[in-house]
């Protein structure tokens, strides 16, 4: 018999936890309170606002998969910083070639020999020739819009239902109940609509992708290969097959994002499915952390824009930044991508994801609850639905707001810090068994107080 719910204790639970978390985290809200006199919302980004607890925990220390906070609590690090630390905290190897680059010199709007190496790397593990370097995945996913563009004279771009490529303002868009493109709701300030230069479809829908771009008006797609902002959604069998077959057909560049599903191997879900995409973009973990990013394309897109490039323009052609291809930034990556970021760490990394679903699918079979988990390399997470959602409107309507929040905070306050808005896991090379052991006892403990 399936168990219900009881929507009543769950407020109450929930007060209990905020309660806790006031009592064992003291000297954060102090600081809290302090950082509200200088710094909007007390938080040096705004949506750091969201966390779980009514004021967030300020980190004193962190390494590995683990980190301290102010007030001396510890906790196993499944967020990871959302992907950026996937390598864990503060990587050995990382942190050696940053400490000795920054004695070297740290920026000079100059090439360094170590970048051939990391454009070398990149060709292998993502099979395009030509890279460039930015310092958010953000900066990649617009500078390769620009290009494409620039390159097929068309003004429109195509994006999915609830996807998310970082503050590109092209990306804003969502579809209403009745399927109609509208601003995504709270798109703060938008330089213009979004209708105006992106249409947007669900994922896994052939017929609409067909539809979209069969006008020949769209200068490329913008995609991860598999959803993961709105919880991970899987492409469906030869969704990616058609992707390219029409993206092609209709003249459209294809641009695959990578920056979260670099969980899915080294060479990322493109490597390791076999897509081909004109452009490739990446950016968080790939330098331990250092802010870092790449974009990467093929020979004839190479071709086609060197043939409309004006080089004595090209500082002011809205494609760069001159802090880009820095030389600390490059030091990190070329450590990263030799030493951490490894066949061999995502060999365990992907087996230790296995147990940890392994651990909350034994406990939603044990309480018999219509909850499942979906898994992409070494990320998992936890729905409070019965089914996989197939797109980012049925992933939307999914969302239980309440209790993704106690499950978060449950968790918080027992030392496991989660990726917030999702109940999504990252492993890191430093995660152990142990940690995913203890993850599976917070997790029972957790639905045990819901549905006992």
């Amino acid at each position: 018999m399936t168990p219900t719910l009881d929507r009543a204790k769950l407020t109450q639970l929930l007060q209990a936890e905020e309660s806790l978390f006031h009592k064992t985290h003291p000297k954060s809200y102090e600081l809290y309170q302090r950082a509200r006199k200088s710094l909007h919302g007390g938080v040096p980004m705004l949506w750091m606002i969201r966390w779980a607890g009514s004021f967030p925990v300020f980190v004193k220390e962190a390494k590995g998969a683990h980190f301290t906070d102010v007030d001396g609590n510890d906790y196993i690090d499944f967020c990871l910083g959302d992907t950026g630390a996937m390598t864990g905290h503060s990587p050995d190897a990382t942190v050696k070639a940053i400490a000795e680059q920054i004695q070297k010199g740290i920026t000079l709007m100059l090439p360094y020999e170590d970048v051939i190496w990391v454009g070398e790397e990149l060709q292998r593990r993502f099979k395009l020739p030509y890279w460039q370097f930015a310092l958010t995945a953000t900066d990649a996913n617009r500078f390769a819009l620009r290009m494409a563009r620039m390159i097929t004279e068309r003004p429109k771009i195509l994006v999915f239902n609830y996807c998310y490529h970082g503050s590109v303002d092209e990306t804003f868009i969502t579809l209403d109940e009745e399927g109609t493109p509208i601003s995504r709701p709270n798109n703060m300030g938008p330089q213009i609509d979004p209708r105006e230069t992106t249409k947007v479809i669900e994922f896994n829908d052939i017929g609409a992708l067909e539809i979209a771009l069969s006008s020949r008006e769209v200068a490329a797609v913008l995609a991860e290969p598999a959803m993961t902002n709105i919880g991970i959604i899987h492409p469906e069998p030869g969704y990616h097959e058609a992707l390219r077959q029409m993206t092609r057909k209709y003249g459209t560049y294809l641009i695959i994002d990578e920056t979260h599903t670099i969980c899915a191997g080294p060479g990322g879900y493109t490597a390791s499915f076999g897509l081909e995409p004109d452009f490739f973009t990446l950016g968080k973990p790939l330098a331990g952390g250092v802010p870092a990013a790449v974009y990467g394309f093929t020979e004839e897109v190479s071709q086609a824009f060197a043939a409309q490039l004006a080089v004595d323009d090209a500082d002011v052609g809205g494609i760069g930044g001159t802090l880009a291809g820095n030389a600390l930034s490059i030091a990190a990556m070329k450590a990263t991508l030799q030493n951490v970021l490894t066949d061999e760490y995502y060999v365990r990394a992907a087996k230790l994801q296995e147990q940890f679903t392994a651990g909350v699918e034994g406990v939603i079979a044990e309480y018999s609850l219509p909850w499942i988990v979906k898994r992409l390399g070494n990320r998992s997470e936890y729905w409070f639905r019965p089914t996989p959602p197939k797109n980012g409107g049925e992933a939307h309507a999914a969302v239980d707001p309440e209790l993704d929040r106690y499950m978060h905070l449950y968790a918080l306050n027992r030392g496991i810090l989660m990726t917030p808005f999702h109940n999504m896991a990252l492993i890191s090379p430093e995660t152990t068994q142990a940690d995913v052991d203890y993850h599976t006892k917070v997790f029972r403990e957790a639905v045990q107080s819901l549905f006992s």
